[in-house]
């Protein structure tokens, strides 16, 4: 495993933990902003793994297809994806 999918492995993990407790913190009736604070938060985890995992299939999925003279497809997946995070 590379160090991009380790760290993203490494925030997955403590996005899990963080989402276990807010579940728990709704369970028990927790103030409702400090419930939005801990989602914030885990949201900006996700995100970071995500540029990760992101920032690693560019080094080395799309570089190697670039190569090979295949990279249009993975490309356009890139493509797809920063769609998808610009629209929400």
């Amino acid at each position: 495993m590379n160090q991009e999918r380790t760290k993203a492995l490494m925030l997955l993990k403590t996005a899990k933990g963080q989402i276990e407790g807010i579940i728990k913190m709704i369970e028990e009736e927790r103030y409702c902003v400090d419930i939005s604070n801990q989602i914030i938060s885990s949201q900006a985890l996700l995100k970071k793994a995500n540029m990760l995992i992101l920032k690693q299939h560019i080094h080395h999925c799309v570089k190697d297809a670039v190569k090979e003279e295949k990279g249009e497809e993975k490309i356009t997946e890139i493509i797809d994806i920063l769609e998808k995070i610009i629209q929400k």
